[in-house]
């Protein structure tokens, strides 16, 4: 058994959905769990219709229609046939962005609608699979991937999940399969009550990791568009490296860094049961890309990670006392509560800093809270330059016309909290 993420590049338009199904032809008769993100940038789109739909912000009205003409689009391209099942298929969807309405929780509702990206586009490509001849059953994920009721950051139940996975008529492992393939969705589960959960944003690569760590797969294989796991960015480096293999160890690192190539959570159940991590480029099907396994290896060549739209918080006691250790404690819970991830910290004798994605869903209440028990600063707009197995003179390249806010130095990384001079 092998499990295949295809992200939203890799089925973005209809030569991408064709593409796909090139691929697969190339592995015919292996027993394959296909995971399927949502079709190009439409998760964010979704993201949009949640926020009209919950806080009012514009029509819901004409983003629905955007959404529907994206899919049919590439439906009508692909199955020219307007009979064809697949426009009953995913019409029935689009009832349910049509029926979507604002709840007491915006978490849950923004699960419960922007799940539906990810339901679409395998609808999608399972049909197509089929029509190309790539015989494959459509597998809803959320009767597999069992998680608990943290909406938007679902913890998973893997004694459920393996559970789940056993039972015949959902099992990878046994049933009729056709040329045993199986088309799913990542990014998805569902709670004990029923209701879909999401596993984190960009987690169709986690759905990977949890698949194949319940079905002991050989390997997971995560299609991109590009050659590999690189050393840095093409969108900020011109001349960049591919990376031939690399440990679970620099792998988690650089992923939990913001190396935007794999999700954080993929690498711990793949590393549990020493599965190997292949990342490939869906355009170049035929070259190796990088393997992620246990082979301990230092890297050859040092790595950059970029994050952008960061703000750094100054966070100190009104009373100008020092920040202890219980200060430490009330603070990591306010950022638990509101679901902030802190990239890189800093403490001294009397303030606690903290870099962090700047989300203006999530970084504006968080401050509010903070400032009922600290004095808090900050300031916006800075970029996040993470180097592992840095020296000096990458560290010199990177700052080049950058004020540095806050450097963080550790064995094989450091970490720069930068805007420009």
């Amino acid at each position: 058994m092998k499990v295949f993420k295809f992200g939203g590049a890799s089925v973005k338009d209809a030569d991408s959905v064709r593409n796909v199904a090139s691929l697969m032809k190339k592995f015919s008769g292996e027993r394959i769990i296909v995971v399927v993100s949502a079709m190009g940038k439409i998760t964010n789109l979704l993201e949009t219709l949640v926020d009209a739909v919950c806080l009012k912000k514009g029509g819901a009205k004409p983003i629905i229609e955007q959404i529907k003409k994206y899919h049919l689009d590439i439906v009508k391209d692909l199955f020219p046939n307007s009979s064809h099942s697949v426009y009953d298929d995913i019409n029935s969807v689009f009832l349910q962005l049509e029926k979507s309405k604002p709840s007491d929780s915006y978490n849950k509702e923004y699960d419960q609608m922007v799940s539906l990206g990810e339901i679409i586009s395998s609808k999608i490509v399972s049909a197509y699979l089929n029509e190309a001849g790539v015989k494959n059953n459509w597998l809803d994920v959320r009767e597999v991937i069992q998680t608990d009721s943290t909406y938007r950051e679902g913890k998973v139940d893997w004694e459920k999940t393996e559970r789940n996975l056993s039972t015949p008529s959902r099992s990878p492992k046994g049933g009729e399969l056709g040329d045993g393939l199986l088309v799913t969705q990542g990014f998805l589960g569902k709670t004990p009550d029923g209701f879909t959960t999401t596993l984190g944003r960009e987690g169709s690569d986690y759905t990977a990791a949890i698949l194949a760590y319940c079905t002991n797969a050989e390997s997971v294989t995560i299609w991109k568009d590009v050659p590999g796991v690189m050393n840095a960015d093409p969108k900020w480096f011109d001349e960049t490296k591919l990376i031939e293999q690399m440990s679970y160890q620099d792998a988690i690192e650089l992923s939990y860094y913001g190396a935007t190539v794999i999700h954080p959570k993929t690498i711990k159940p793949l590393q549990n049961k020493k599965i190997p991590l292949y990342v490939r480029s869906f355009l170049k099907p035929d070259e190796k890309g990088t393997l992620i396994n246990d082979k301990q290896s230092q890297l050859p060549i040092p790595c950059f990670i970029f994050k952008v739209n960061q703000i750094l918080l100054s966070i100190s006691p009104k009373d100008f006392s020092f920040i202890v250790e219980e200060n430490f404690s009330d603070i990591f819970k306010i950022f638990a509560d509101h679901q902030v991830k802190i990239n890189v910290m800093q403490n001294s004798a009397i303030s606690f800093s903290v870099c962090a994605d700047n989300d203006e869903r999530k970084i504006p209440e968080l401050i509010k809270t903070l400032q009922k028990k600290f004095r808090v600063l900050y300031n916006e707009n800075l970029e996040l330059i993470t180097i592992r197995y840095y020296n000096q003179s990458t560290i010199d390249r990177v700052c080049i016309g950058k004020k540095v806010f806050m450097e963080h130095k550790s064995r094989y990384t450091v970490q720069l909290v930068v805007k420009n001079a």
